[in-house]
Formats: C-alpha cells, structure tokens, sequence
C-alpha cells in the first residue's frame, strides 16, 4: 500500500515577529518530519500570523494598512527559503504560506517545496475578501496550478486553494479537472460545521485527497484542521466515514495518511469528478452578470465588480 502522509501544522504564530514565526515553523517541520511525513502544510499566511493590526479609530487604517502591506516578503527571500533549505535538510515538501511582495501589490501565496527543496508549485489566493481590509488591498491570483510532486510513495499531483477559495467549488473542480490528486487548504478562519462540511464535498465531488491547516482557536479561529479522502465505500461495498483526521482547538501538529492506491483506484472506477459533466451548457458560470440578491458593496462601499480585481 502505498501511504501519502501530510502533517497539518495547527500552531499560533507571533503576529508581525517573523523571525519567531520561522523559528516555530521551523521547529514544527522537524516535528512532523520526526513522524515520517511526506509533506508538511502550514496555516494561511504564516509569516504574519494573518495579523492585522488595524488599530481602534478609522483615522489608523491608512496608516495601519502601510504596515500590514510592509510585512510582505518576496518569495526568493530569506524567509521563504528558508524552508526550501529546511525540505531539503528533512527530506519532506513542505508548503509554506506567506504575504508575498510582488510588483503588482502583495499577494496570499503559497509555496510548495518538494523534499529536496525544489520549488513546485506557488499559488495565489484567488477569491480575496474583497468585502474588507486587509485583503481588499491584496492582488488576486490568476491561476489554478497543478503540480507534480516528488514524495517517497512515488509522484503525487497536488493542488491548492486558500481559505475563501474552499467556499467557491470551481476553484477544486478546476484542480480536480487538471488532475489533482491533493489540495492542500491553507486556512484561517473558524472551521465551523458548513465549513467542514465543504471539505468533505470537495474531497467526494472531484474525487481528490483534501487536507486543511487552521490555526488554534484564537480570535478569529477555532483549530478543527480537517482532512477528508473521497471513498464512501470500502472494498467490500460497505458505507464508510470519508473522515481522515481531525484537530481538536488547540495547537497540535496532525498527520492525515491517505492510501494512494485505494484513491487512484477510485478515481478510475467511479463516476464523480470529470466523468459525466455536460461542460457545453456550463456557459453562465463564466458569465460575469450578477444576479441582484448576490450584489454586493466592495469595503469602500461601492458595488463589486469582479472585473475590477
């Protein structure tokens, strides 16, 4: 059997002190790296702890905003490499999240590292909250990348969305649809019941491994990282939990183990996924007319226009 194992790191980071932050990172990796993992995937936005430190008077977000957006780090930086470096020391893909500094504004990004430090794959969230700051002032991602990824139970081809990207299903069905066999979830936000609930629908409408980190519960999250395989059915037919593993709230570093070889063997057979879509008459999910009652204002308080981000 072969068995793809991903570490999920439910720990609390330390805001703005991204050298602490590396440093627990860090550590966290050698930890699941000591548990024989083949990836390990951190939490949204590591670096900064998705902190924003906006202050109490309107008059403080400017400026509160200016320090948020300087926190970004280029994704050939110290930072980021450092877990490049790191993966090749432990011989694990790692998946490091970030505010990534572009020319174009910061990004939400991730990057994954195979075990020998080789970046593989680095992906931009795409459906940014746009209904408040900070995230308003991020630069969307423009793509859905599919990778293949090098781990000791042989290549697996990995995918990503990030928080708010889970809650639009095109955004796994795309991943899906390009073969992903993973999706790695960066998270950051309570991981209520719905939401859970979405990941185990991810994991069985494409067919595809799903594994989720959140942070522990704080102010803005509750823990619960979640991960979910797609096989409702054993090999004897019986109904079975697609449940792979879950966190409790506080920190802990959770490996998920999935059965390549059960996964693959489902992909094949069943009728989910890619199998029967009718694509050709699919046309008004690319269509960017909004229907009234899902109008909505941008935190500026104008009405959203998708074609502006």
């Amino acid at each position: 059997m072969a068995t793809l194992s991903v570490a999920l790191l439910q720990l609390a980071t330390a805001g703005y002190d991204q050298a602490a932050n590396l440093a627990k990172g860090e550590g966290g990796c050698r930890r699941a790296a000591a548990q024989g993992t083949d990836v390990a995937l951190f939490p949204e936005m590591w670096n900064i702890g998705y902190a924003f430190e906006a202050g109490d008077a309107e008059s403080e977000r400017p400026a509160a905003l200016a320090r948020w957006q300087a926190q970004a780090v280029p994704r050939d930086g110290a930072f980021v490499t450092h877990f490049a470096h790191l993966a090749a020391e432990l011989g694990m893909a790692i998946a490091i999240t970030y505010l990534e500094a572009t020319p174009r504004g910061p990004r939400n990004a991730v990057t994954l590292f195979d075990r020998q430090g080789r970046e593989v794959l680095t992906y931009a969230k795409v459906h940014t909250c746009d209904f408040d700051q900070p995230e308003a002032a991020l630069t969307p991602g423009d793509a859905f990348p599919v990778a293949a990824l090098d781990t000791g139970a042989g290549e697996v081809r990995v995918g990503a969305m990030i928080c708010f990207d889970r809650e639009f299903p095109e955004t796994a069905r795309i991943l899906a649809l390009d073969g992903a066999e993973l999706i790695l979830v960066p998270n950051a936000c309570p991981m209520e019941d719905n939401r859970t609930a979405q990941m185990r629908v991810r994991a069985f409408e494409n067919m595809v491994a799903v594994a989720l980190a959140n942070y522990p519960a704080g102010e803005d999250t509750d823990g619960h990282s979640v991960a979910f395989h797609p096989c409702v059915y054993g090999s004897a037919g019986e109904s079975r939990d697609t449940l792979v593993a879950r966190a409790g709230e506080g920190e802990e570093i959770l490996v998920a183990r999935f059965d390549l070889d059960e996964l693959r063997a489902w992909r094949r057979t069943e009728v989910w996924g890619g199998c029967f879509r009718r694509p050709h008459l699919y046309g008004r999910l690319t269509e960017d007319r909004i229907t009234e009652v899902f109008a909505r204002v941008d935190q500026t308080g104008r009405r959203y226009d998708p074609r502006e981000r």
